[in-house]
């Protein structure tokens, strides 16, 4: 235990003295999102730099901070909100996810790429970015090289999206319930969802986080069906098990707990304010996340793959959105 904190130490201090900065420098300036600025200071020094091997422990839990989070957020959002979202957000969801499927499938095929890159890239833009690239991975045992070039592909398309989508929605002049499904359904990691809805204000935080946690439940449904679909007939249910989100779980429990009442209101609060403490060490990690080497990696044709899938999507789920909601 011990050793395991002196590793983990060095990397967490630079998460908090990056959320810290960000707090500082928001506060100064008095414009700019704090969770944004820490996305981006800590992206700026993880281009800027090379991060050294020992920070590698201590950063990596900013994934851990990212759930914590969603899970204290279901104290202040309840089954009462969980129920707003509706039949039309979770069909939204629904269409959403095959869709995206499809036409990466499709885009993948006609690019020339291989069934397995194919199916990687699909998951990783139909349901939860690279958690769904590594579940499906393991559901088919996809190459390691195949596998680094699907999140490497994922994890460009988040950088780009994590900038372009909230200013995209102050052009259009979406409201943040708009904008916080329509960031919900068509971005692709959990981590830059949560952080562009919440750039945009909290409302859309929290529409977004609650639209990406239901699209997050088809992950464990999509690991089975690549698993059967490339004929790893022994490993369906382990998959389905392995891709249920544990955090969804908790957020649910949270949520649950909230709406009965028994939570007393500083429990409430002091949850809330651990969610929100949460995000910024969860986006501070996220920014060292986003590296420039990744465009180069990933190789062109899956960059073009995603891009069509993503301006598909985004399209047809914005003109959705502005149009249902």
């Amino acid at each position: 235990m011990r050793e395991r904190v002196r590793r983990r130490a060095p990397g967490l201090l630079v998460l908090v003295f990056v959320a810290a900065l960000a707090v500082a420098a928001s506060r100064a300036v008095g414009v700019a999102s704090p969770l944004l600025l820490a996305v981006a200071f800590g992206a700026l020094a993880a281009n800027a730099f090379p991060t050294p091997d020992r920070l590698a422990p201590g950063l990596a839990l900013h994934a851990r901070f990212l759930e914590a989070g969603i899970v204290a957020l279901g104290a202040t959002l309840g089954l009462g909100a969980l129920a707003a979202v509706g039949p039309l957000v979770l069909l939204l969801v629904a269409a959403a996810v095959v869709l995206s499927v499809l036409v990466t499938e499709l885009g993948a095929r006609l690019a020339g790429l291989s069934a397995e890159s194919g199916s990687l890239l699909a998951a990783g833009a139909s349901v939860c970015g690279v958690s769904a690239v590594a579940a499906v991975a393991g559901s088919i045992d996809a190459a390691e090289e195949r596998v680094a070039y699907a999140a490497g592909t994922v994890l460009v398309f988040d950088a780009v999206t994590l900038a372009v989508f909230p200013a995209l929605g102050h052009l259009l002049a979406l409201t943040p319930r708009e904008f916080g499904v329509w960031a919900g359904l068509a971005m692709f990691s959990t981590g830059p969802v949560t952080a562009a809805g919440f750039t945009y204000g909290s409302v859309a935080g929290q529409w977004a986080t609650v639209t990406k946690l239901v699209r997050n439940t088809a992950i464990g449904v999509l690991a089975v069906a690549y698993a059967v679909v490339h004929s790893d007939a022994d490993r369906p249910v382990r998959a389905l098990a392995s891709g249920v989100p544990g955090f969804l779980l908790g957020f649910l429990a949270v949520a649950a707990l909230a709406a009965t009442g028994v939570l007393p209101a500083p429990v409430v609060s002091g949850l809330d304010a651990v969610s929100g403490g949460c995000f910024l060490l969860a986006f501070a990690g996220l920014g060292f996340d986003l590296r420039l080497a990744a465009l180069r990696d990933a190789g062109l044709r899956p960059i073009v793959v995603v891009a069509a899938t993503l301006l598909v999507v985004g399209s047809l789920s914005l003109l959705a959105v502005t149009t249902l909601l």
